[in-house]
């Protein structure tokens, strides 16, 4: 249970400064930066809880979170317009951390629930990529999960070696969650792509 919301509270901030951070590259208001970095930040957790059955009004009760997430967008915001230059960088390495652990956080949920492997998957593809995609299609842009990059195929590995038992404590989750945030900066870095089909 520790494991759970250890990643529940990474995936959140990971993907509210992301989302803040965004938001201030679209040039949005202070209001408009705290609205991306709320829904960017809860969003996987909402997909989360309605895949695998838990009440959405759970989502409201976790009010020491939502302080954070508050504090962190108004951190983001402040910063040195310098700061953000580095946004390739910080950017995709928070999107890469709330990935991971909405991924695994999802998976772990699945197998919880006695949920079969196709589920398990599902459940770690959505529930990672969820709060990535609601951001970039507030913030109008062509969500992550559709760019050329490898994006959700991390998720769905780490759903796959929840869902056959390999990961087992929290050493192990620890290591998932390196490989995939690994896996992603480094399918940035090279531009690693899956295969496509083009009618031109």
């Amino acid at each position: 249970m520790m494991t759970w919301e250890v990643l529940n509270i990474i995936g959140t901030l990971a993907f509210a400064i992301s989302g803040a951070i965004i938001a201030i590259k679209e040039d949005y208001d202070i209001l408009g930066i705290q609205v991306l970095g709320f829904t960017t930040a809860f969003g996987g957790g909402t997909i989360r809880n309605l895949l695998i059955g838990i009440p959405i009004e759970t989502i409201w009760t976790q009010g020491n979170l939502f302080i954070a997430v508050f504090l962190i967008n108004s951190i983001v915001f402040i910063l040195p317009t310098q700061w953000l230059q580095y946004w390739d960088k910080w950017g995709i390495l928070f999107d890469a951390m709330g990935l991971a652990s909405f991924a695994i956080q999802g998976a772990i949920s699945a197998v919880q629930v006695g949920a079969p492997l196709s589920a398990v998957l599902v459940a770690a593809t959505l529930t990672g990529s969820g709060g990535g995609m609601i951001r970039d299609v507030f913030a109008g842009r062509k969500p992550m999960i559709f760019r050329e990059e490898i994006y959700a195929l991390w998720a769905t590995m780490g759903g796959f070696v929840i869902g056959l038992g390999v990961i087992q404590g929290p050493w192990t989750t620890a290591a998932l969650f390196i490989a995939i945030v690994t896996l992603r900066m480094l399918s940035v870095h090279f531009k690693w792509r899956l295969p496509r089909h083009s009618i031109t």
